[in-house]
């Protein structure tokens, strides 16, 4: 199933990283199509993102962030643009 929001479908995935070399183009792409078939799945299966899911996939942006040194992140602000 396609996704159907227009904002999702008009967002550039991973934007800012295909201008720059350093970043494989094949693999940006692959990037890019898990994060469109994230919802692509869940509503083929009935189902949403939805408050519960948002919150765990908000503590898993925390954890990265503290991972990569970034313990004092605003987790707010790093999933402020979402559209999930």
């Amino acid at each position: 199933m396609p996704v159907s929001n227009q904002q999702v479908v008009r967002h550039g995935f991973l934007g800012e990283l295909y201008g720059d070399s350093y970043y494989p183009g094949h693999l940006l792409d692959k990037g890019k199509a898990i994060l469109l078939a994230l919802e692509e799945e869940f509503v083929a299966a009935d189902s949403e993102i939805e408050t519960i899911a948002r919150d765990a996939i908000g503590e898993d942006f925390a954890f990265v962030a503290s991972a990569y040194g970034f313990a004092d992140a605003d987790v707010e602000e790093l999933i402020a643009a979402r559209e999930w």
